[in-house]
């Protein structure tokens, strides 16, 4: 007698999909993927460049559910997140979203990220880090409920330009009034669909939020409404090109989470990463505090800087150096098409990086299998060369 026997097919990978992946994988032609906390993330669609002028030149839609999302609820949820991040979250009103930054006991950052006041202690932390550990932690004495809701919240970004207008003409009628970093509610069908805006280009964007059961749906409805806008969508290396233009730092790539760096000194203090703005040291307890108020009083061992590095080759971790001598490493860099510019994040020591100094990138790249050096002229410039009009503006453009 023979035997039969079933094959079944199976997931050859462990990685994680999101609830838009279906349509992600038709529309990725390039078939390049990339990990992102464990989920599959595509590093590009169709070109590069493509994508990063569909973000500054009418709009681009990217995958955002990877990131990391917690619901913090409870009696003590505002004073919980005040304890925790170093902004002063008594000044977050309901409707509202904040830029924020959290540190340990030496007031290292632990990591960055949105808070959004969702109604009165009820809020969504959105980070870099999967940071549950550190979050039970710091909430021992506070009546608050963590929940991690990565997985149950789908999330898109949708940026550029025209972001608005097709939003609008997907029927979320008034969404022009929103202000940046401010969030509203609509019905899609059926549920809700919250919108902020928010975003990580430096332009004129919002991101959307809603149960992943309508997550094929909303892509669905989205690019249907952005045909006439030319919607395209974008991966990872566009993002990257888009953020280091407006001067964005990034986790994991221009500062090592305190929790996760294994050699002493090679964390980052919120004064030496230049978020200074973000730390509001009247308030009288925060985790960090005390540190932060010595290193106040005694100096940072960094600065970061931002370059404008002559020529047209990306300074991608090249040492800085000034009279010959290494004083800084760099974190970033990119040409930037809009800007028409060679940008690159560095960190210095404190004592160089002045508005206005003039440095060296030792540069390296290779051409077929040969490599070449550049010792690059750049200047410490003051602000992102990127930094439209409209992505202020209120009511929201509508090209």
């Amino acid at each position: 007698m023979s035997e039969q026997r079933s094959l079944v097919a199976h997931n050859e990978t462990m990685m994680l999909t999101t609830p838009f992946h279906s349509r992600v994988v038709a529309a990725n032609e390039l078939n390049a993927w990339d990990s992102w906390k464990g989920y599959t993330t595509p590093t590009a669609y169709t070109d590069v460049e493509l994508e990063y002028f569909a973000i500054r030149s009418t709009a681009g839609v990217f995958d955002l559910t990877p990131m990391t999302k917690y619901r913090i609820t409870g009696p003590d949820a505002e004073a919980f997140l005040n304890r925790l991040v170093t902004r002063d979250m008594r000044k977050i009103k309901v409707g509202r979203v904040a830029y924020t930054i959290w540190c340990n006991d030496e007031g290292q950052v632990m990591d960055d990220g949105t808070i959004f006041r969702l109604a009165d202690n009820d809020y969504r932390l959105c980070s870099y880090t999967r940071a549950m550990d550190w979050l039970c932690w710091s909430a021992m004495g506070f009546d608050v409920s963590i929940v991690d809701e990565t997985h149950e919240v789908a999330a898109l970004a949708v940026q550029g330009p025209t972001s608005c207008a097709t939003l609008r003409a997907m029927g979320l009628d008034g969404l022009e009034n929103l202000k940046p970093f401010g969030l509203t509610h609509f019905e899609f069908n059926g549920v809700d669909l919250m919108v902020s805006r928010t975003g990580f280009t430096g332009d004129l964007g919002y991101e959307l939020w809603i149960c992943p059961e309508q997550a094929e749906a909303l892509w669905d409805a989205l690019f249907a409404a952005g045909k006439d806008y030319m919607l395209k969508p974008f991966g990872t290396h566009a993002l990257d090109l888009a953020r280091i233009e407006t001067g964005f730092i990034q986790a994991g790539v221009d500062f090592i989470p305190a929790e996760d760096a294994v050699r002493n000194g090679r964390s980052r203090s919120p004064f030496e990463l230049g978020l200074d703005w973000l730390v509001d040291l009247s308030k009288p307890v925060f985790n960090g505090r005390k540190a932060l108020l010595r290193e106040k009083q005694n100096g940072s061992r960094y600065k970061f800087v931002l370059l404008d590095v002559d020529g047209n080759k990306p300074a991608e971790n090249s040492f800085i150096l000034h009279n010959g001598k290494q004083v800084g490493t760099v974190t970033s860099a990119a040409w930037c098409p809009t800007a028409k510019s060679n940008i690159a994040f560095a960190q210095v020591e404190a004592q160089y990086g002045q508005s206005g100094q003039l440095l060296t990138a030792e540069i390296y790249y290779q051409r077929e299998l040969h490599w070449t050096k550049v010792l690059a002229p750049c200047k410490v410039i003051d602000s992102p060369v990127f930094n439209p009009e409209r992505r202020r503006q209120t009511p929201a453009p509508n090209y």
